[in-house]
């Protein structure tokens, strides 16, 4: 690999790209004897596994012993081993079950493949999957086989296997001794939230039939693996067993961070940004990555961009006469259908294909092999995800390649001067929050469909449990009766009209907007939920969707239906909104710790949102063509919020000084928020921000970042508990931006409602450095910079 990077630097597109480098050497392996049955032995043996890693033994050991384990080594470290071994030994032994849960069918199907494997010398264990990509006839046979292992989805578990847990799945549950959830890093936010609660129904229904599994949590390296199992699983944090020291073996890996060059002036097409596209640098290095023989996979963030910039590399390499490797470059995402998607799969494990652009998708355990060279076409997001797709490089002890490829996105440039960070500083935490009582008592209903609730249930739903069953009842949802085991609350009749397995589990929203194609066919173009069809489908939006634009002709709120044609019209719409906040109640507050004079307070709020009309958009230069007035409502939001204010003598100093101090306490919103996923796992648009100088409550200058979620998702509280490191990063990145009054790399947002007005970067460096105090983080007071 040193010898490629040698190379690339002699091409005639490199200009000192490479801001830079750093090699993880190699590891040996530590190995450590294990007991295994010797069909199993004989079985590895033929895989080429003559010894367990140490990780591996500890997993298995503390599996052994009744303990809950969370494992959280990277991609490739063998975990699945941890909990196969012993479920094969129990499935054997005694007739004792397994439940698998993965967040996505891809991943069951690959492992019900590895697990089929293992069982397949023993007549007496079978393997099964139970999805919802099965035929009702493939569920039944699936039922009917008494599997020893059921590998399924959150949502599946949710709505077809709790529901029948007392009559067709009765003897698998009653047998139940060990619940595998894997890749539990993916259940944060809503769906993790979601998924806490499905997992406090399953040990629910297990403890009334007399089954007490063991949890195994599979994860990747994050800040908090035993406090997120605990919070996934709904067992207690000490009852689990963390193994995270990776003993594998593993060849050197370089890695490059690849900044892309600033366009000579006079050369920027209209409405690029300062710096040449990340897509077309990575799509050279993929090119010349696969010509000198390296399979690589490039990582993007969107479907689009995966198959067009396949297109591109294919096209490429036909062009420099290697048509053979042009054929076998191919896009993978999760839009494809599951037999193309595992034709990729098998050709990337057979050397068959050269090459493949993908989304996330193939981020997760999908067994692919191991390739030559990994490209991160931008930031992936977080530290884990970075971790998770470069895991993918690495054949054996051969060496590999890692590039992140920066686009000019604020954390991009973040990561990009701060190189050393994603390396040292301590991962992100995952966050998910049970607790949340819009999700309870949905969660309450379905745990009544499946089993009467009893007062003891307070033990799996919480303190709020009593409130959420009582108001279950005076809305004729359920009904109380009084057994020999004590009061029962069951559904009643008239509480069938709602059936709480209805709900999804990627969401909190009740309420969406369909939307309709006049003339097209009549199942539309599939559903919103309310707040992103008035920013997304309001009358006169350009709305896109599998290639084709359509032009929003009315949205009929009475009956939640969004009308639209197609258009040929290609320019983009942008919402303007105005935003308030209201504070129902301080939870907590205390002193920011770098100055004790501010205030930091996480608070029960209502976030207040209208919009209000609209800008039609260039779509190449970003120009304003016009504006239009739009009459839609305002809606509500009752979610969780971390707040700031401002004593009033740092508010009068940051007045007198020139300038917009609303526009500075305006930048530091967006750049608070751009940099909230250094340290939460999240995506930006899990949360939003207000700011104000002059809330009526508070009675000064106020900065909101909130959850976008109702009842909120512990996004805002992890913040709260970290918001010195939040306001450090956020300094660093405003301090580091090389531009005079701000730009797309540190203060203006594309979500912004009031269309990036105003903003002022210097102010908002100032005032970020006053809050983030860095002359007690620093000897020289300056940001850190590599």
């Amino acid at each position: 690999m040193d010898e490629f990077v040698e190379w690339v630097q002699d091409r005639d597109y490199y200009h000192d790209q490479i801001q830079f480098q750093r090699e993880v050497p190699a590891r040996r392996p530590v190995t450590q004897s294990c007991t295994i049955n010797p069909k199993v032995t004989d079985l590895l043996g033929d895989w080429g596994i003559d010894e367990l890693y140490a990780h591996q033994t500890d997993a298995i050991e503390a599996v052994r012993t009744g303990q809950n384990v969370v494992l959280a080594t990277p991609t490739a470290s063998g975990k699945s081993l941890t909990y196969t071994i012993p479920a094969l030994e129990r499935a054997r032994d005694h007739d004792g079950r397994m439940l698998y849960i993965g967040p996505q069918v891809a991943l069951i199907n690959d492992q019900e493949a590895t697990l089929s494997d293992f069982a397949a010398p023993f007549d007496d264990v079978s393997v099964t999957q139970y999805t919802g990509a099965l035929a009702s006839d493939e569920r039944q046979q699936a039922r009917d086989d008494e599997p020893s292992m059921v590998l399924t989805t959150p949502d599946m578990l949710h709505c077809g296997l709790l529901s029948h847990a007392t009559d067709i799945w009765r003897d698998f549950f009653e047998s139940l001794e060990l619940v595998v959830v894997d890749e539990v890093h993916e259940y944060r936010g809503v769906f993790g939230s979601h998924v806490g609660l499905v997992c406090r129904r399953l040990a629910r229904m297990c403890d009334r039939l007399g089954a007490d599994p063991q949890f195994v949590c599979c994860s990747a390296t994050i800040g908090n693996p035993r406090e997120h199992a605990a919070t996934i699983t709904g067992q207690p944090t000490d009852s689990f067993v963390l193994v995270d020291q990776d003993t594998s073996e593993t060849g050197p890996t370089h890695w490059l961070f690849w900044q892309p060059p600033k366009y000579d002036e006079g050369d920027a097409p209209a409405g690029a940004g300062k710096r040449r596209s990340h897509h077309g640098e990575t799509m050279r290095l993929f090119v010349d990555l696969v010509q000198r023989g390296y399979q690589t996979v490039a990582f993007t963030r969107a479907r689009q961009t995966a198959e067009r910039y396949a297109t591109i590399s294919s096209d490429t390499l036909a062009e420099h006469g290697e048509s053979n490797l042009a054929e076998n470059v191919t896009a993978y995402h999760a839009g494809l259908r599951d037999d193309r998607r595992a034709a990729i799969e098998t050709a990337l494990h057979t050397d068959e294909c050269a090459g493949v652009w993908s989304t996330s998708a193939l981020e997760l355990g999908v067994d692919i092999g191991s390739l030559d060279a990994v490209l991160l076409d931008g930031y992936p997001g977080t530290q884990m995800s970075t971790f998770q797709r470069a895991g993918r490089a690495g054949r054996g002890t051969e060496p590999s390649l890692v590039a992140l490829v920066a686009s000019e996105d604020q954390l991009d440039q973040y990561v990009i001067k701060h190189p050393q960070e994603l390396f040292e500083q301590t991962p992100e935490r995952a966050v998910a929050n049970p607790s949340n009582p819009h999700l309870l008592q949905l969660h309450a209903h379905a745990a009544a469909v499946e089993q009467p609730l009893r007062t003891a249930d307070e033990r799996y739903f919480g303190p709020t449990f009593p409130d959420i069953v009582s108001g279950l009842t005076e809305e004729g949802e359920l009904s109380r009766r009084q057994t020999a085991d004590g009061l029962e609350w069951q559904r009643t009749a008239s509480g069938r009209a709602v059936n709480p397995y209805d709900q999804g589990l990627r969401t909190i929203t009740e309420r969406t907007v369909v939307l309709r194609v006049r003339g097209g066919q009549p199942d539309g173009l599939g559903e919103l939920p309310l707040n992103a069809a008035l920013r997304d489908v309001h009358p006169g939006a350009i709305y896109h969707h599998q290639g084709q634009n359509y032009e929003v002709q009315s949205l009929d709120l009475d009956r939640d239906v969004a009308w639209l044609t197609p258009t040929e019209s290609d320019h983009q719409t942008r919402v303007q909104y105005e935003e308030s906040m209201t504070i129902e109640e301080d939870v907590a507050t205390k002193p920011l710790a770098t100055r004790d004079d501010v205030t930091v307070h996480f608070a029960d709020v209502t976030r207040r949102k209208q919009v209000t009309g609209f800008q039609r958009r260039d779509h190449r230069t970003g120009e304003i063509l016009s504006e239009e007035s739009l009459d839609l409502p305002e809606t509500t939001l009752s979610t969780q919020a971390l707040y700031v204010t401002l004593p009033s003598g740092l508010e009068r100093l940051m007045q007198t000084m020139s300038g917009s101090f609303e526009g500075g306490l305006h930048a530091v919103q967006h750049a608070l928020v751009a940099t909230f996923p250094l340290v939460i796992l999240c995506d930006r648009r899990d949360v939003g921000s207000v700011s104000t100088t002059d809330h009526p409550q508070a009675e000064t200058s106020a900065l909101f970042i909130y959850d976008s979620y109702r009842g909120g998702v512990g996004l805002a509280r992890n913040g709260y508990d970290h918001i010195e490191e939040l306001f450090q990063h956020t300094w660093e990145l405003l301090a580091d931006c090389g531009c005079s009054d701000g730009c797309p790399a540190c203060i203006q947002s594309p979500h912004c409602g009031r269309a990036n007005e105003p903003l002022d970067k210097r102010l908002a460096a100032t005032l970020t450095m006053a809050l983030a105090d860095p002359s007690r983080q620093a000897d020289d007071g300056t940001p850190k910079s590599d």
